[in-house]
Parts: C-alpha cells; sequence; structure tokens
C-alpha cells in the first residue's frame, strides 16, 4: 500500500521522473505556459511554485540552488530577474492548472499549466520573427546580384 508517500511515479523510474520534472520546469519558465497532460502538471505545479519562491530570495546559495535544480543558466537567470520580479509581492499560487479537454489517440486528460499574469509574448521565443520568415534565400541571392 501506498500510505504517506509523498509524489506520483508517474510510471517513470526515479532518473526519468527527474528528468521529466527539470526539462518541463525549463519549458515552462521558458515559454510560461506548456499543455501536458492533468496528471504532470498537477506533478509540476508544487515545484514550479517552489522555484519562484527560491528565486524571490536574492543570495548566492538560492542562485546555485536554482542553476542545480533547473540544470540551465538561463532559466535560472529568467527566475532571478524577471519572474521573481513580477511576483514581489504575491505570497504564493505562482501557477495554475486549466483543463484542456482529452487528447486524441489515447483520450488522456490533457491541461494547460501557466504562470499566472504571464508575458503572452514569451509563447513566440523560438518562433522566428514573419519578416525573417518571409525572405527565402533565393530572394537574399536576387537582391545581392541586382546590388
Amino acid at each position: 500500500m501506498r500510505h504517506g508517500l509523498a509524489n506520483k511515479k508517474l510510471n517513470r523510474t526515479s532518473e526519468h521522473r527527474k528528468a521529466l520534472l527539470k526539462n518541463m520546469l525549463n519549458s515552462l519558465i521558458k515559454y510560461e505556459q506548456i499543455k501536458t497532460t492533468l496528471p504532470k502538471a498537477k506533478f509540476l505545479k508544487p515545484q514550479a511554485d517552489k522555484i519562484i519562491t527560491l528565486g524571490k530570495k536574492e543570495t548566492l546559495q538560492t542562485t546555485k540552488m536554482l542553476v542545480s535544480k533547473l540544470q540551465d543558466i538561463k532559466s535560472a537567470n529568467k527566475v532571478k530577474k524577471t519572474l521573481s520580479k513580477r511576483y514581489q509581492n504575491r505570497k504564493g499560487g505562482y501557477t495554475r492548472i486549466i483543463k484542456a479537454g482529452f487528447r486524441y489517440g489515447d483520450n488522456a486528460p490533457m491541461a494547460i499549466i501557466e504562470f499566472v499574469d504571464r508575458d503572452v509574448e514569451a509563447k513566440r521565443v523560438d518562433k522566428p520573427k514573419k519578416d525573417m520568415a518571409k525572405e527565402s534565400p533565393k530572394t537574399e541571392e536576387k537582391k545581392q546580384a541586382t546590388a
């Protein structure tokens, strides 16, 4: 029986679960909103809140702890510089889970986990700009040939 055991296993080994949590935390920090299954979102929410709370403390030790937990300096810097300032006056509850129906293939319950008061533009971090995407390499060659 599972009396008193703290977290969900998510049908994964402990190392896989740790890697999953780290990757989901980094994605959530980078994009400020991710879509995943409901059990994974419920597993991620307390950890994300703890990361933000840790980032609000301005010491070297907390910075090192952030880097060790996230394994990504860019994410740790975003937590320290952007997210901790945004939630300075908030005591907790930095994330929310919104149920998003069921997945087509296996009917798994889906959810969107996002930061409260999130930056909408953070969702487009990796997408190229429209101006750059319109110009193909061939058009650049034509411009150079005419110049």
